[in-house]
């Protein structure tokens, strides 16, 4: 009680962030032998072998620091986007670059605008900064851009928009983005969160890197730890106007991503036709899934990302803890308000197939 009572006080309004079980600790708790974890949107396929040869190699110099500037996997995604290396920031994982955004434009007592249900780490970075956090509701799974354009004060400094977004899988379109823009105050920072960027085939996406060169208060962050299965190398990127590149790296740790890291994010971008055909196979178990939770008689929303959110039509709480003990990690939605609902990574083939089955046992 005394810490408590010493401690920041934006702290003691936070709720930690809860993530998915890992698969050995199921297994050590339930006595299984056979797990499958999809709850994380992760890639069950993993990098290539390309990219596990890369390791390999850096793991003999992990005695020595990192490049802090991630110099050479900068250049190499630099051209590859087609923008300047003053543009990018590397984090440990996106989600720091969420936090040093926040973090550099935001002071106790400002606003910041999110989605409700959404990713996390948004209200959680805002509110740890001592920000005003005003929520609007999803309207049918999606972003009501309208309504987040209006939520937009006099204080707001930030407003997040995951694209895709996370727990829904819906994202928002081209057009939607360009209404949002018209007549929203340059000094507001917009940042499109786009981790399930690799996943999108749609033609309606907007081009936020073409969006930059128009608006220099837009931040777009992405990752390798989805697509690019590197969730557990943690790397992520922004880009932005040099400016605010510059401000970020005042913040930025001196050494924040690791050497190992760095040289798999490398080998992945130069491997882009292994992850091509893994878009594909995402692709073709997503539409698996859709076909067999129909068949149960689960409805689900249409997902643009590597995940589907479920509706049980029970207690999800209690759905997710009867699919764990068969050996099946599911995500359980009711901490993000959405109760009745599970999220659901796309996973292989056999995992997949294992889920329908274990599922149509507890429903």
């Amino acid at each position: 009680m005394v810490m408590k009572r010493i401690a920041n006080k934006n702290i003691l309004s936070v709720k930690p962030y809860v993530p998915g079980k890992p698969i050995e600790e199921v297994k050590r708790e339930l006595g299984l032998k056979n797990v499958i974890k999809l709850a994380s949107n992760e890639n069950p396929y993993g990098p290539s072998a390309r990219v596990l040869t890369a390791i390999r190699q850096a793991a003999r110099q992990v005695n020595r620091y990192p490049d802090g500037a991630c110099y050479y996997l900068g250049q190499e995604l630099a051209k590859k986007l087609g923008v300047s290396q003053s543009q990018l920031i590397f984090g440990n994982g996106s989600d720091e670059i969420l936090v040093l955004a926040v973090r550099a434009f935001v002071s106790p007592g400002e606003e910041v605008v999110v989605a409700r249900p959404s990713f996390l780490v948004y209200d959680i970075a805002s509110r740890l900064a001592g920000a005003k956090v005003k929520a609007v509701p999803l309207e049918g799974f999606r972003y009501n851009l309208p309504a987040m354009k209006k939520a937009v004060g006099k204080k707001t400094k930030i407003v997040f928009i995951g694209n895709p977004d996370n727990p829904a899988g819906t994202y928002v379109t081209r057009d939607e983005v360009q209404k949002f823009f018209k007549g929203l105050r340059q000094d507001v920072v917009v940042i499109f969160d786009e981790a399930y960027f690799e996943y999108i085939d749609s033609k309606d996406y907007p081009d936020t890197l073409n969006l930059l060169k128009k608006h220099k208060n837009i931040i777009v962050t992405r990752t390798f730890s989805k697509m690019y299965a590197l969730a557990g190398l943690r790397i992520g990127y922004g880009i932005a106007d040099p400016e605010i590149i510059s401000l970020l790296n005042r913040l930025r740790e001196p050494f924040n991503v690791n050497s190992v890291a760095q040289a798999a994010a490398l080998a992945a971008l130069k491997d882009s036709r292994y992850y091509r055909k893994l878009a594909g196979k995402f692709k073709q178990q997503r539409e698996y899934l859709y076909k067999n939770l129909a068949r149960v008689g689960l409805r689900y929303q249409k997902s643009a990302a590597n995940f589907i959110l479920v509706d049980v039509k029970k207690d999800s709480t209690q759905v997710a803890k009867q699919l764990l003990k068969k050996g099946v990690i599911v995500r359980d939605m009711s901490f993000w308000k959405l109760k009745g609902f599970i999220r659901i990574t796309v996973g292989t083939q056999q995992e997949n197939k294992k889920l329908i089955s274990t599922l149509e046992e507890v429903i």
